[in-house]
């Protein structure tokens, strides 16, 4: 469960104003990938190539370069003046333990666009081999 402090990017919001990317009906190939030890950067942390060297590699449940989200979906939400994106919850089964165990930190980003989305703070649900579930609650995002 993405448990703490988040943001999107600055790029992304660019490229979303650009009219770039396609959150959509799947358009766009959007991924999860858990990071270890990041320190997050909106300003100047941009594409994957700026965070990857933080994240795990492929072993013990997890495969580099992140789980795909599925079931994407964009809405527009008139009764609280937003639009949303959302996606199915993310899941590791049989992960870990990784090492360090404990993810510091979720990073998304489309895939099609080498542009990282968002990142959320983890850090209290260490990998123990057991299933690993990012959870979003309603939406992933909220654009007011």
């Amino acid at each position: 469960m993405a448990e703490g402090n988040g943001a999107i990017y600055n790029n992304f919001k660019e490229q979303i104003l650009l009219g770039e990317m396609d959150l959509g009906n799947a358009a766009d190939v959007i991924k999860m990938i858990l990071v270890s030890g990041y320190t997050p950067d909106i300003d100047a942390h941009q594409v994957y190539a700026d965070v990857s060297g933080d994240e795990y590699g492929t072993a013990l449940g997890y495969t580099a370069n992140g789980a795909t989200l599925a079931s994407q979906a964009v809405a527009q939400d008139d009764a609280n003046d937003r639009a949303t994106f959302n996606g199915d919850d993310v899941l590791w089964a049989g992960l870990g333990p990784l090492v360090p165990a404990t993810p510091s930190h979720c990073i998304l980003y489309d895939t099609t666009f080498d542009c990282l989305i968002v990142y959320w703070e983890l850090g209290t649900t260490a990998t123990n081999g057991g299933d690993y579930t990012l959870q979003f609650g309603a939406t992933i995002m909220n654009l007011t």
